[in-house]
């Protein structure tokens, strides 16, 4: 069993920044983000399985950057130029073993309790 720690939300203004972090205490063959904000379903973020291999988000690309340090076991997500329709729960997912990753949520199965991200217009 996996255990996924998500930290660095918080409440920013439009045009902020913030880095949300995920620890994990074990192996991961992939790792990702995800958000979902009220009465929306769960949308992939970013994914990582490493540093060539990146996923993003249409709506984040450009402005999302995802990263990881493997040393720390560390998943990284640097949100630059925040909107408010970035507001939302903002999860950390790892997938076990091998085989596909990507935005899929179901690709995943270690997932943290998540941390909130508030972009105020």
């Amino acid at each position: 069993q996996v255990q996924l720690v998500e930290s660095g939300g918080g409440s920013v203004q439009a045009g902020g920044s913030l880095r949300l972090s995920c620890v994990a205490s074990g192996y991961t063959h992939c790792m990702g983000w995800f958000r979902q904000a009220p009465g929306k379903e769960r949308e992939g973020v970013a994914s990582f399985l490493f540093a060539d291999h990146t996923d993003y988000a249409d709506s984040v690309k450009g402005r999302f950057t995802v990263s990881k340090d493997n040393r720390k076991n560390t998943l990284y997500l640097q949100m630059n130029s925040l909107k408010p329709e970035d507001t939302a729960m903002y999860f950390c997912a790892a997938r076990g073993f091998g085989g596909s990753c990507g935005l899929t949520s179901a690709n995943y199965n270690y997932w943290g309790q998540g941390t909130q991200v508030t972009v105020s217009s």
